[in-house]
């Protein structure tokens, strides 16, 4: 049986107080401390090494590895791009990551604005 995985929520208020303010917070921390986060996506869970936070047609996204999805690793790690708001019940875990060797930062989808990145 695995053991549970440990998680840091943390609870920290932006400026303006919106759930979406602190989740781009804890996201950039997550990406800043190569750390992997717990939520919710499409009601059921995962475990995503968040690599790049950026914003396209003026809504955020976060493009990301799964590591664990609904308690299964998935078949092929790949990098997966996942709108901000979609992301419920936010929680950084202590678990770290090795930075997915597929992320282009030239990739035209972060043309926009680049929120947080892994540094190379």
């Amino acid at each position: 049986m695995q053991a549970p995985r440990k998680t840091l929520s943390i609870r920290r208020r932006s400026g303006d107080g919106s759930a979406e303010s602190d989740a781009l917070a804890l996201l950039s921390q997550a990406i800043r401390n190569q750390l992997c986060i717990r939520a919710t996506y499409n009601r059921g869970m995962v475990i995503l090494a968040p690599h790049i936070l950026y914003t396209r047609h003026d809504a955020p996204f976060v493009d990301a590895v799964v590591i664990e999805r609904n308690g299964g690793a998935p078949e092929e790690a790949k990098l997966a791009s996942f709108r901000v708001a979609g992301l419920k019940s936010i929680a950084m875990t202590i678990e770290g990551f090795v930075p997915f060797a597929g992320l282009d930062l030239s990739d035209a989808r972060y043309a926009e604005r680049i929120m947080a990145q892994l540094e190379p």
